[in-house]
């Protein structure tokens, strides 16, 4: 493992000096941000900007004030986009163990706090391994987003990272990130292959097993929030990979007693006040809910706990209640849960 460790530092930290270095785009971002995230990226120093190596926008809605942590912060480009969005009140710590990464991110503290006008910095970078997050004296249960942006594929004992991030958020917290996934599992052979593994695609997990895993360790109905086929423009790397599909996929993660595996039906429903920042007309909860401001929509137990018991309580109506269960919620499936169709948000570049 240390082994993997000094080839991932190597590659992200002497390699790779700015994104255009990826020999694929496995990682790079497949979805136009919105126009408040694009103004708030604008107040981001070039250097942290050049070497994002990220696959998705990480960005759930409802941040201000919040504590958040992100594992692989890399040159903190998504440290400091969340900087603006909790507002100076709020907190994010960043995690990464490549030094020339985090020399980056360090050296532009001071600059982000005067340029969002802040009094005092609200980012913090963090030296460690994001397998190892229990050696770095965070507390349990304090924060209320944990993030990451094409970082876990990199991890060898993914387990381990997604268990330790259910122990930090606290109850009602989510995990919110990006990673890519694989449509198959991906042979030794493959995982040995140091460019692969440094690109993020041998080291994807089989979607099946993430979802088991994800359920293992407490997190038990993951949704997924965007998708896209990850096209590999580099025929030797292709050559290698065969037939084995990829995909760039946000999930997000709920740390929430009572959710069940299944989607089941208590005869509940809800409605979206539209007061949520930037989503006056309605709110996506996750790729297949979406809630139009006024409407009153039959939702499944599950769904129901992720709004009323989460910090999106405020912003809905809650009908119903736990007396009586109508069986499996329809409309809830077990097939492949992302497409091999091109999604519907314009690709962007590095």
């Amino acid at each position: 493992m240390e082994v993997k460790y000094d080839e991932i530092k190597d590659y992200y930290g002497k390699e790779l000096s700015k994104s255009e270095d990826l020999k694929t785009n496995a990682c790079c971002t497949m979805e136009e941000p919105p126009e408040f995230i694009k103004k708030a990226l604008a107040k981001i120093h070039d250097e942290v900007m050049a070497k994002y190596y990220g696959c998705g926008l990480v960005i759930p809605e409802e941040l201000k004030g919040l504590k958040i942590l992100d594992l692989g912060s890399g040159s903190g480009r998504d440290c400091y986009l969340l900087s603006q969005l909790v507002g100076e009140n709020g907190e994010v710590i960043g995690v990464d163990m490549t030094d020339e990464q985090l020399d980056v991110a360090n050296k532009h503290i001071d600059y982000h706090a005067d340029k969002f006008g802040y009094a005092r910095t609200n980012v913090s970078f963090l030296k460690g391994n994001i397998e190892k997050l229990d050696d770095l004296n965070l507390e349990p249960n304090s924060f209320d987003v944990i993030i990451s942006n094409c970082v876990i594929n990199l991890a060898v004992d993914k387990e381990k990272v997604l268990r330790d991030a259910y122990n930090l958020l606290k109850p009602g917290g989510e995990m919110y990130f990006s990673d890519v996934y694989s449509d198959r599992r991906i042979g030794e052979d493959l995982q040995k292959d140091a460019v692969l593994w440094g690109e993020c695609l041998s080291g994807a997990l089989y979607w099946n097993d993430f979802l088991r895993i994800s359920q293992k360790v407490g997190f038990t109905d993951p949704r997924s929030v965007k998708n896209n086929p990850i096209t590999i423009e580099n025929k030797e790397i292709q050559a290698k990979c065969g037939d084995i599909k990829f995909f760039s996929v946000t999930y997000r993660l709920w740390k929430i007693d009572g959710l069940e595996d299944e989607c089941e039906d208590f005869g509940q429903a809800v409605a979206y006040k539209g007061t949520v920042d930037n989503c006056e007309t309605s709110f996506d909860l996750d790729d297949h809910h979406n809630f139009p401001k006024g409407k009153i929509m039959p939702v499944c137990g599950n769904t129901y706990l992720m709004l009323q018991a989460t910090r999106y309580k405020e912003h809905f109506d809650f009908y119903g209640s736990w007396d009586t269960h109508y069986g499996v919620f329809e409309g809830c499936g077990g097939a492949m849960p992302f497409s091999t169709e091109e999604g519907s948000g314009e690709e962007s570049c590095c």
